[in-house]
């Protein structure tokens, strides 16, 4: 009952409170990279812009993942982004789109460009796109 009786005669502060946790969140997520759609991934990669980096586990990249995708470990992430190609954007693609955040930052502090799919995997297959089983 505290509670309520607080937000009511602080609304003002609590609203300002509110507002800046938005933005902190907000400015936070932009930092590895743009968020993009199943739609604008397919694109990029069909006019060969782009290179899907699939950085979950390898048994969860073997249960299914994009076609075409590269799979990197989240982990082994520092020591193997020599393989990947500066010249070309890098999707980046995790479970739920929250990981691919910080692999983002990462990749852009050693001169990448990146984005990343909105929602991750459980967004494509939710979508019902095509998965490609194995390695």
């Amino acid at each position: 009952m505290d509670f309520f009786i607080f937000i009511s005669e602080q609304w003002l502060l609590v609203s300002a409170g509110l507002i800046m946790l938005y933005l902190l969140v907000w400015r936070e997520s932009s930092k590895g990279g743009k968020q993009i759609s199943h739609h604008e991934l397919t694109r990029m990669v069909n006019q060969d812009d782009a290179v899907v980096l699939d950085i979950r586990d390898a048994k969860d990249f073997e249960q299914g993942h994009i076609a075409g995708s590269v799979n990197i470990p989240v982990g082994k992430l520092e020591d193997r982004s020599s393989e990947l190609d500066k010249d070309k954007t890098i999707i980046l693609v995790c479970k739920l789109g929250q990981t691919a955040g910080t692999a983002g930052k990462q990749l852009m502090a050693q001169g990448f460009s990146t984005a990343r799919l909105k929602g991750g995997m459980m967004d494509w297959q939710s979508n019902n796109l095509p998965l490609v089983r194995g390695k």
